[in-house]
């Protein structure tokens, strides 16, 4: 059942009993800073037994910004194994449609920042992406968690484990779990909206009892609250202008369609030309998309032979964004 805004909001606030969502990544941050709570929850995504986890450090993240103008940004967690091996966590609440090409782009940048000039390759360590997503992406089916690797298209016989992706959907958690495994209990807890969900999945697992009580401690913090209330704003001020810019794009494209369709329909057929017309200006705000997540991974360096192999776009598409960026300079 579907719990709305404002019921949710009450039972945050009911008897001045404020608690944080884990959703918003300041709060999600501020949970993997404790020790044993992010010792339990890379356990979960390993598969393995919390007690066979050595001590893990949190590398220092920026808040990364995908375009120039961007002012929300995304708050990653990455954190280093014993053994060496780096785990990158980014929670995210609104929708991002190349998010898959972006999770390749940073992937890709942290295993290959761990060579300095004249290492061996044999130096490089296992880099893990979690994508935390509030928000449904892969539409086709309803599994709540998967994990990516590089396979033979073939056989599907694992090429290497050296680069890997889990994706953890929330929005696909089933009301129900018959067969409740850890790495599930810990989305249902990072998903939860209530106190009362919080408490109750804090019976699950000690590391999530943790969990809990850090995440009381974080929301009884003066300071933290208002980093946490800033960020909700930021993320609510973020999708409203998101949501207004997808909606007059769409109304001036398909405006600007529609009249280019009557004037061909002129000719073709008035309800075949609007059609098309629809059809020409949705085409026409997929292209802008496309160009801005061009434009932001050339300023992040990337060679333009990765991003037509990240995205799939055309070498031609890149080289005019490309020359677009150099004229601006």
């Amino acid at each position: 059942m579907k719990i709305s805004e404002s019921s949710q909001t009450e039972n945050r606030y009911t008897d001045n009993r404020f608690i944080m969502l884990p959703t918003v990544d300041v709060c999600f941050k501020g949970l993997m800073n404790n020790p044993i709570v992010r010792k339990g929850f890379i356990a979960a995504l390993l598969k393995a037994d919390p007690e066979t986890i050595a001590e893990t450090t949190l590398l220092p993240t920026i808040l990364h910004q995908d375009y120039p103008d961007d002012k929300l940004g995304i708050l990653d967690v990455r954190v280093l194994m014993e053994n060496g091996t780096q785990i990158d966590m980014e929670m995210q609440v609104a929708y991002f449609e190349y998010w898959d090409a972006r999770v390749l782009f940073y992937l890709s940048r942290i295993f290959t920042d761990q060579l300095r000039k004249g290492e061996s390759y044999e130096n490089l360590k296992k880099c893990i992406h979690v994508s935390i997503l509030d928000f449904i992406h892969f539409k086709e089916d309803d599994k709540c968690h998967r994990t990516i690797c590089f396979c033979d298209e073939k056989t599907g016989r694992k090429y290497t484990d050296l680069m890997e992706i889990q994706i953890l959907e929330l929005r696909k958690l089933p009301e129900n779990l018959k067969n409740d495994s850890d790495i599930l209990n810990w989305m249902r807890f990072l998903g939860g909206k209530t106190r009362r969900e919080f408490e109750a999945m804090a019976k699950t697992d000690a590391y999530i009892n943790e969990a809990y009580k850090e995440l009381e401690k974080l929301s009884a913090d003066e300071r933290a609250k208002l980093e946490y209330e800033a960020r909700e704003k930021a993320i609510r001020d973020h999708n409203a202008l998101v949501n207004s810019a997808i909606r007059q794009g769409l109304r001036q494209g398909i405006e600007q369609g529609i009249e280019q369709g009557i004037e061909q329909g002129r000719k073709q057929g008035i309800e075949q030309g609007i059609e098309q017309g629809i059809e020409q200006g949705r085409e026409q705000g997929r292209e802008e998309e496309k160009k801005l997540l061009i434009r932001k991974m050339l300023e992040n360096g990337a060679e333009p032979e990765l991003i037509s192999r990240l995205t799939g776009l055309s070498p031609d598409i890149i080289k005019s964004v490309e020359t677009s960026v150099n004229n601006e300079i």
